[in-house]
């Protein structure tokens, strides 16, 4: 599978904000990417050495960037190419889930806890149609009646009470991960995508 090129999907997102919003400071750019001040101007000046964006100062010591026609041709082919990865991954993504839940009928699993309640998590519930299976709930920070396609949301705790024959891991976030594999319930039900 191709790799995410993470400079190009800065670039990608810093071209992005500019063409929303062309009078912003470099301290909200980098407030909205979730990236180092520093960086932001880095990538900057870089932009504008390559002859994608142009600097033009304003009163108050203010600075309105401009998209040079080849800033919109480079933010396109970044675009597309963010569109092309991501296409691939959820490829990716998608088959490590059918061949789990291959795994998991075999196994003899009927009902299924989601470990995560996030856009994986959706993935995994959405690729169950066809399947005979069926997703009792979710497991999330916060608890939910109803919040998880009409299913439950169960905080880590709250689990004695659900009846389920396997979890699968439905989540990157390693932390929650961890409070799963310290917990008391049969690793022999924890199913994970990557295996």
């Amino acid at each position: 599978m191709n790799t995410k090129n993470h400079a190009d999907d800065i670039a990608y997102k810093l071209l992005d904000e500019l063409d929303k919003d062309a009078v912003i400071s470099q301290r909200a750019l980098a407030d909205r990417l979730g990236i180092a001040l520093g960086l932001v101007n880095a990538y900057i000046k870089r932009l504008c050495n390559k002859g994608y964006i142009k600097i033009k100062w304003l009163p108050k010591k203010r600075i309105k960037y401009i998209i040079t026609p080849q800033g919109f041709a480079e933010k396109s082919r970044l675009a597309y190419k963010y569109m092309h990865y991501s296409i691939l991954y959820f490829k990716d993504i998608r088959s490590k889930i059918e061949d789990t839940y291959a795994g998991m009928l075999k196994a003899g699993v009927k009902t299924i806890l989601l470990w995560g309640d996030g856009e994986l998590a959706e993935l995994c519930y959405v690729s169950t149609r066809g399947y005979p299976l069926e997703v009792v709930g979710a497991v999330g920070t916060t608890g939910s009646e109803n919040g998880f396609f009409g299913r439950a949301i169960y905080t880590a705790d709250q689990l004695t009470d659900v009846d389920f024959d396997a979890i699968l891991i439905a989540t990157l976030d390693k932390k929650a991960v961890s409070v799963l594999e310290k917990s008391d319930i049969n690793t022999e039900k924890i199913y994970y995508l990557e295996q």
